[in-house]
């Protein structure tokens, strides 16, 4: 079984985070989001992909040199240009040779869907196309997609506004796809799946659909980042994983609260660390507060600073003692 993971997007939302790192390469916990999806994968029994690159590319490579993640083998497809997502998706496949059913996931989507019953269920109905959908209270983000009682797709509406979406459940990001359907993409220009490929889909009425109510968070948001890490710590997703890296030093003075600390950070007498993400080597002195944020690599939080408010502090950037950062991107980006 094979899979196609779109992993070449600028991840604008994180910034400033991923003026360094791609998104997908973003650590999640203990490890980058990008080996949490294509362990997914794995246990539903892909055992290739190829990602669909563009995007720093090099940090990926440079991460899975023996081009295997989370016992996954991994293939490579680097866009010369954004050719949007189903531009995307016939580039990659193309790249990899694919000539047979193969499933898509968006790269930054953290869910437990059920991949094999989407995978059963496209064979049974003979489908061109099938994708997962899930169920939101604002559809208006998304892709809304109405079905006919057996499921075939009967509309494919992007981004409606809130009072005027036909039904709350969405494209969940993951598809199951013919070979046939890279015919029906362009390969000199940007072709958006969900604008135009899914459309044609319906109109021939090859397009069909599974619904699941799993979890699913699509993670490309401050927001959202945040909400997947203490999904794991509290048990959403199983049992209780510990954010706290054996590798990081934590003063007995301090006080973390529902937080990832990762490996070679450093939290100093009197902080607080609530709600949060410390990563990789960063610094948290003495009476500190990080609370509801993210302090990036190597970053400096100073003594009796405060950082709260879904606060997003870039690689190695210094907050000065006593400073308040509320809700803010540290440094700001374009």
């Amino acid at each position: 079984m094979k899979a196609v993971v779109l992993v070449g997007g600028f991840g604008t939302r994180l910034r400033p985070l991923t003026l360094t790192t791609p998104k997908q390469m973003l650590p999640v916990i203990d490890r980058p989001m990008l080996e949490h999806v294509i362990g997914g994968l794995g246990r539903h029994g892909v055992d290739e992909v190829t990602l669909s690159l563009g995007y720093k590319e090099d940090v990926f490579r440079e991460a899975y040199p023996d081009a295997r993640c989370a016992g996954v083998a991994l293939k490579y497809a680097v866009e010369p240009e954004p050719l949007d997502t189903a531009g995307a998706v016939r580039f990659a496949a193309n790249a990899a040779g694919i000539d047979e059913t193969f499933i898509v996931i968006n790269g930054d989507v953290f869910t437990d869907l059920d991949v094999s019953a989407v995978w059963q269920r496209h064979h049974e109905v003979g489908a061109e196309g099938t994708i997962a959908l899930t169920p939101v209270d604002d559809p208006s983000r998304y892709g809304v997609v109405p079905t006919d009682p057996d499921g075939r797709v009967t509309g494919f509406v992007e981004k409606p506004p809130r009072d005027e979406a036909p039904t709350n459940w969405i494209n969940a990001g993951t598809y199951v796809l013919e070979p046939s359907v890279l015919d029906r993409i362009d390969a000199d220009r940007r072709v958006s799946i969900e604008r135009e490929t899914f459309p044609a889909l319906v109109a021939d009425g090859g397009l069909w659909a599974v619904k699941s109510d799993a979890y699913w968070v699509d993670a490309g948001t401050p927001y959202t980042y945040l909400q997947i890490q203490m999904d794991l710590l509290d048990g959403v997703r199983g049992e209780k994983v510990n954010g706290v890296s054996p590798d990081a030093s934590i003063d007995p003075a301090a006080r973390v609260e529902r937080s990832v600390i990762m490996g070679g950070a450093s939290v100093a007498a009197g902080a607080v660390v609530r709600d949060a993400v410390v990563s990789t080597g960063a610094v948290i002195r003495s009476e500190a507060v990080v609370d509801g944020s993210v302090v990036g690599p190597g970053a400096v939080v100073g003594d009796r600073a405060k950082v709260t408010g879904l606060t997003m502090i870039g690689d190695g950037m210094v907050v000065e003692a006593g400073a308040a950062l509320d809700g803010v991107k540290f440094p700001e980006s374009g």
